[in-house]
């Protein structure tokens, strides 16, 4: 069925409906996601000028588990969910390593 005019169009209504809200959604999640890097590079240069690791394992270790109790409660994947925070926090470290490479 690649022919649209052969699509009901309650159904078609009902796709974009839902496909909007997709991408809305999407939206906020790059916000959401590029607020919580302006966080985290603030705590960046804040470990960078007192020394301090860029990577906290046990902060991390605690943010997962966390966040796995949440998906739960959500309904959500736990897996998916602690695949999704050990990207960002990869990313994150990435960062904290650069600021503490800048700060050297």
């Amino acid at each position: 069925m690649s022919d649209t005019s052969e699509i009901d169009p309650t159904v078609t209504a009902e796709l974009t409906r839902l496909r909007e809200s997709i991408d809305n959604i999407d939206a906020a999640v790059v916000h959401m996601l590029a607020e919580r890097f302006k966080c985290t590079q603030q705590v960046g240069f804040l470990k960078a000028e007192h020394q301090l690791p860029p990577a906290d394992p046990a902060r991390e270790a605690r943010q997962i588990a966390r966040l796995r109790e949440l998906a739960e409660s959500a309904k959500l994947d736990p897996a998916f969910a602690e695949k999704l925070l050990n990207f960002i926090i990869a990313e994150v470290i990435r960062h904290h390593e650069t600021i503490a490479d800048g700060a050297r």
